[in-house]
Parts: structure tokens; sequence; C-alpha cells
């Protein structure tokens, strides 16, 4: 029997992909919201929340990001010049977050700077994320096996549109994450910005969806023609149920809840992408089997993966499981 390893390393950094979405996701948020926090006290309850893990949820971006190098060598050297810009502006964003989250507990003198640097750095990488996800939906060319191209390619009004939703979507998984972790005022303000951000999102999803399928005729095909739209249907109305769910936690003040039906949005959104593009890695001209590396090339990356992704499922499910449970003001990782 033949195995079929680039659809198989397809599967794995997808999943790679959704790791860093759902967990980073959160992360990113609570950089988001670090405005909303109106004291001290309220800004240093609220990064203690993921100060135990924000570094082990940026693991999956890099298994992600090299799994594409390894794996689809050919995608990686087309995506990175079409979206150089917005990628380098994630990665800049993001070392800078990192930078301020450990100098401002140490400035006490300029704290409020580190403050704002990792509010300004949690949104900048965010919106980032977005803009390239919207470029990458929209298409890049590709003529002999390169980026044909423009530089400016990846800014478009559809690009800056999934930017700002993804901006949304981050603040709502942060401000569930608060609601799930914290207590008192801080949890009080986060449930009511979940309100909002939910509807916000909501809204953002269904432009995105209904823009989406105008972008190549591959997406409207799957998303409007037979049999294929007997597969994507359950996808809107899974959307509704996790709509619901969120608004009846916040509502009944539950704290998982609507953490989970946050993380279920996203989950659903992504699957709808995936999709839209298989069998693409880049809609619309390459496919997987010919952006992918050698199949000997293929197994033997395998190999080191099914060694190293268990590690890390394990490491990071050790540590939520040391850190569950309410973190109060009182509390400190610093």
């Amino acid at each position: 029997m033949t195995i079929d390893l680039p659809l198989i390393w397809a599967g794995l950094i997808a999943f790679a992909v959704l790791a860093y979405i759902v967990l980073d996701g959160f992360d990113l948020g609570i950089g988001i919201l670090f405005p909303w926090g109106r004291t001290e006290e309220h800004r240093d309850q609220m990064m203690n929340t993921v100060a135990p893990v924000w570094d082990g949820n940026e693991t999956w971006l890099v298994l992600g990001g090299g799994g594409l190098f390894a794996v689809f060598p050919l995608a990686y050297a087309v995506i990175m010049p079409a979206l150089y810009a917005p990628i380098i502006t994630m990665l800049l964003a993001l070392v800078f977050r990192g930078v301020a989250f450990e100098f401002r507990w140490k400035s006490q003198n300029r704290k409020y700077l580190w403050d704002w640097a990792f509010a300004g750095g949690s949104a900048v990488a965010t919106f980032a994320q977005g803009v390239a996800l919207g470029a990458l939906v929209q298409g890049i060319p590709v003529a002999n096996r390169a980026y044909a191209g423009g530089w400016w390619d990846w800014l478009t009004p559809f690009s800056l549109l999934t930017g700002f939703a993804l901006l949304v979507g981050y603040a709502l998984l942060g401000a569930t994450w608060l609601v799930l972790k914290t207590e008192g005022e801080v949890e009080r303000i986060a449930r009511k910005a979940a309100f909002g951000l939910g509807l916000t999102l909501l809204g953002l999803i269904g432009l995105v969806s209904l823009l989406t399928p105008f972008m190549h005729e591959h997406f409207m095909q799957k998303w409007f023609a037979w049999p294929a739209i007997a597969f994507v249907a359950p996808v809107p109305l899974l959307v509704l149920v996790c709509a619901y769910a969120l608004f009846k936690g916040l509502a009944d003040k539950s704290g998982l809840m609507p953490f989970l039906a946050a993380q279920g949005l996203f989950v659903l959104s992504y699957i709808g992408l995936l999709i839209s593009f298989f069998p693409y890695v880049v809609p619309p001209s390459l496919t997987l089997w010919q952006a992918a590396a050698p199949d000997n090339s293929l197994r033997f990356l395998l190999v080191g993966a099914m060694v190293l992704i268990p590690v890390i499922l394990l490491y990071t499910a050790y540590a939520y499981w040391v850190f569950r449970g309410k973190v109060q003001a009182k509390h400190h990782y610093h």
C-alpha cells in the first residue's frame, strides 16, 4: 500500500498551525486587551494568567513554519517573498512583545512603557497574521515555480479585513480566558467585553465567509457546488451552535463554556479554510504534491515528527495541568 506522505505532512502542519492558533491566540488576546486593565494590579493579574505558558505556546509556530520549509520547500519559496512584509512584521512584533513581557517586571519606574509595548506587540503581531492569511486566501500568482506578483500585492481591502477580524477573534479568546482564569473585577470586565467581541466576531466571520468563495472558482465550487456543499453545510450550522454556547455561558456566569465555545468558533473557521484550500497549499497555483519535497526526505522527517510532536503535547498538557485554577491578584510567577 502506498502512503501519501505529502498528505500526511499537510495534516501535521495543519495541526501545528491550529495548535498555535488555539493556544497562542488567547495569549496574544491578553496583550490586545491589556489597555483595558484599569489598574496595575489588574494588568499584573492578566499577565500572570499566561506567564507560565506563553513561551511554550509559540513552539507550534516554529514547528509549523519549520515544517513548511522542510516539507513543502516550493510553497515556502513562493509564500515568503509574497508575504515578506507581514511575516517579518509579525516576527519582530513577537520578539518585541516577548522582551516587554520580561522587562515590565523589572523596570518599575518605566513599567507603563513596557505595558504599552506588550499591548502594541501583541496587536501588531495579530494584525500581521491576519493580513498574511487574507493575502494567502486571495491568491498568490506563480510563474515558473516562483512568485510572480509585486511587493504590495498582500495589501488589499480583504487582507485588512482579515487582519481586523483576527484582532477581534484573539481578543475574544483572551477575554474568555480571563473569564476562566480570573475572578473579581478582572473577570467582570472580561465577561462584559466578551459579549461585544463575540457579536463583532460573528459578523466578521459571516462577512469573510461571504467574500471568500468569490476569490477563486475553486473556492466557489467547494462551497456551492453539489455534492461538495453536502460536506461543508455542517460547518456554518456548528458555528451557530458555538455562538449559542458562548453567549449562554457568559450569561450563566460559566467559566469554561465561553472559552471552549470561542475556541470552537476558531476551530470551525479553520476547518472551513482547510476545506476551501484543499488540495492547494498555495491557492490557486500549487497543490500539496507539486510543492512537496521528495518522499525520502518526507519519510526521514516523519520519524522525527512522530517523536517530537507527542513530547510537545505532553509537556504542554503538563504545564496547563500544573497551573490550573483561578489566578488571584496575590499570585506571582516572576
